[in-house]
C-alpha cells in the first residue's frame, strides 16, 4: 500500500508497510500512482501524452523511471505487502498482565468550570473527592507488583485539578522515591494543571520531580476566557499566564507542554498557537475538542476545511521558524522517519486497559481517564487488582486490525487504530471509528511527514 500526496512543494510517496518516504518528481509521482493499476506500456503512453510539451520527458527517461520503481518494489521499499496482520494478536498477548503506567486521579474536583470539560468539571459525573495518601500508596504498590520486568514506570497526576491535593502529590512522590531502588524501578512523573494554584513551591517541586508538566492554555485571551472560567464566570487567562511563564523559564531544558483545546468557536487555532509562541512557549499541543455532536462547542463539517488548512499553515510556520533559528515543537507533528515506534506500538496503540489504567480517588481502576465514571468499564481496584477480566479482554483484543474501517487506511500504522475512548463515545464500541477524528489525524500525519522530510533534506 502506498499513499501519495503533494504538500509544501513536494511530491511525497509513503510506502505504508515499510515506512519508507520517497520524494519524487512529477513523472515518477504519476507513474507510481498507476504502477499497480496499468501495464508498463499503458503507463508509458499516458506519461508521454501528458508531458508531450516537455522535451526532457523522453521514452528512454520514462522506461528508466519505470525500471527504478520496479527495483524499489523488489527491494521492499515500494508497494511492500502487509506482514503485520497475523502478528497483531500475538504481539499484544506477550505483554498481558504487565502494567507500565497509571493515571492517578488525585483530585475529582476543580477550581475552574470549563463547559467543554469531558470530566464534568473534574467530578467525572460523580462526587467531588480527593485521593488519600493511603489509596495513592496502594496504587503505586499495585503498579510495582504488576509491572513485571519493566524498569521505567509512568505515573500521571491528573484531575480535576491535581494541585488541589498537592500535599498528597508530594507524599506519593516521596514514597515512590523511597521504594524504587529496592524494587529496581524508575518512576517518571507527569503533572497536568490549569495553573491557578501554581506558586514557587509548586514550581520548585515540579521542576525537580516531574519528567513532564502539561499546562492548560487555549491560546488567545478571548478564546481561553470563553471556556476556562472560575465558578464566578471570570476567565483565568490573566491569572495563569504569568505563572506558566515563570514555571517554564525555571524549568530549563526539561519537558513541558502547553496543551490547548480548539472548538467550533476557534477552528482558526493557528492564531492561538501564534499567541503561545508570542508568550515565549515553544512546546505546544492543540487538541480538537471531543464532545457530543449537539454540543455548541462541537466541531462541524463546515469547520473541517478550515481546520485542515490550519494544519497546513502550521506546518509552513514550523519550517519557516526553524529556518529562522526559532523552532518550536507541535505534539502531533512529532514523528521519527528513521526509526519511529516499534511495530508493537504501531499495531496495539496506547495500551489502555492493559498496560495503562486510571485510578479514581477511591482506588477503582478504569481503562483510561476518559472511561472513569462509566461503571460498565470498571476493571477492579488497586487492592484486589483487575477482577472484571471480561472488560479488560475487550481492550486486550483491541488493535488496528480489529477495526474493519481501518483496513484500507494508509495511516493505520501511525494512529494504531485511534483512541478507544473516542471510538466508544462516537460509535458505542471500543472497536469503532471516530471518523471526524480520522480525517484530522490523516491531515496531521501528512503535514508531520512533510515537515520532517523538509528538515531531513536540509541536513
Amino acid at each position: 500500500m502506498i499513499h501519495s500526496y503533494k504538500l509544501g512543494g513536494l511530491n511525497i510517496v509513503l510506502d505504508v508497510f515499510s515506512g519508507g518516504v520517497h520524494i519524487v518528481d512529477d513523472v515518477a509521482f504519476d507513474i507510481i500512482n498507476d504502477f499497480e493499476k496499468k501495464s508498463a506500456e499503458q503507463i508509458k503512453a499516458d506519461v508521454l501524452e501528458k508531458y508531450a510539451d516537455n522535451p526532457e520527458v523522453t521514452p528512454d527517461e520514462v522506461d528508466e523511471c519505470i525500471e527504478q520503481i520496479e527495483a524499489l518494489k523488489n527491494a521492499g521499499k515500494l508497494f511492500t505487502p502487509d506482514s503485520f496482520s497475523n502478528k497483531a494478536t500475538t504481539l499484544k498477548e506477550r505483554s498481558a498482565g504487565v502494567v507500565k503506567a497509571l493515571c492517578l486521579h488525585i483530585a475529582h474536583s476543580c477550581n475552574l468550570n470549563c463547559s467543554y470539560c469531558f470530566a464534568s468539571q473534574g467530578k467525572y459525573h460523580g462526587e467531588r473527592a480527593l485521593m488519600s495518601f493511603e489509596v495513592g500508596k496502594q496504587a503505586l504498590d499495585f503498579l510495582v507488583a504488576n509491572s513485571g520486568s519493566r524498569h521505567n514506570l509512568e505515573v500521571d497526576f491528573f484531575g480535576g485539578e491535581p494541585l488541589m491535593n498537592f500535599d498528597v502529590v508530594k507524599q506519593l512522590v516521596k514514597y515512590a522515591r523511597s521504594i524504587e531502588k529496592k524494587a529496581n524501578k524508575n518512576f517518571r512523573f507527569t503533572l497536568t494543571t490549569n495553573g491557578v494554584l501554581i506558586d514557587d513551591d509548586v514550581i520548585d517541586f515540579a521542576n525537580r520531580e516531574m519528567s513532564n508538566v502539561v499546562l492548560s492554555l487555549d491560546g488567545r485571551k478571548e478564546v481561553h476566557d470563553r471556556f476556562r472560567v472560575d465558578y464566578n464566570g471570570i476567565g483565568s487567562y490573566d491569572k495563569i499566564v504569568p505563572k506558566f511563564q515563570k514555571l517554564v523559564k525555571a524549568r530549563g531544558d526539561k519537558n513541558y507542554y502547553m496543551r490547548g483545546t480548539f472548538t467550533h468557536h476557534n477552528p482558526d487555532f493557528l492564531e492561538d498557537i501564534k499567541t503561545m509562541l508570542d508568550l515565549g512557549f515553544t512546546e505546544l499541543s492543540m487538541e480538537p475538542v471531543v464532545c457530543a455532536s449537539d454540543d455548541p462547542s462541537a466541531l462541524t463539517n463546515d469547520d473541517l476545511p478550515i481546520v485542515m488548512k490550519q494544519y497546513e499553515k502550521l506546518a509552513e510556520l514550523m519550517i519557516e521558524r526553524r529556518k529562522a533559528g526559532k523552532p518550536f515543537t507541535f505534539y502531533h507533528y512529532m514523528i521519527d522517519l528513521k526509526g519511529g515506534p516499534c511495530i508493537y506500538k504501531r499495531i496495539s496503540g496506547c495500551g489502555s486497559g492493559t498496560e495503562y489504567m486510571a485510578v479514581t480517588p477511591w482506588g477503582d481502576l478504569y481503562p483510561c481517564h476518559q472511561f472513569v465514571g462509566d461503571d460498565k468499564f470498571k476493571l477492579g481496584n488497586v487492592y484486589d487488582g483487575v477482577t472484571a477480566t471480561d472488560v479488560q479482554s475487550q481492550f486486550a483484543a483491541c488493535n488496528v486490525y480489529t477495526h474493519p474501517e481501518c483496513k484500507d487506511c494508509w495511516a493505520k500504522l501511525y494512529c494504531s487504530g485511534g483512541c478507544a475512548a473516542n471510538a466508544y463515545h462516537a460509535t458505542g464500541s471500543v472497536n469503532g471509528v471516530y471518523k471526524y477524528g480520522c480525517e484530522l489525524f490523516r491531515k496531521r500525519m501528512e503535514c508531520a511527514i512533510m515537515v520532517e522530510t523538509v528538515k531531513m533534506l536540509e541536513e
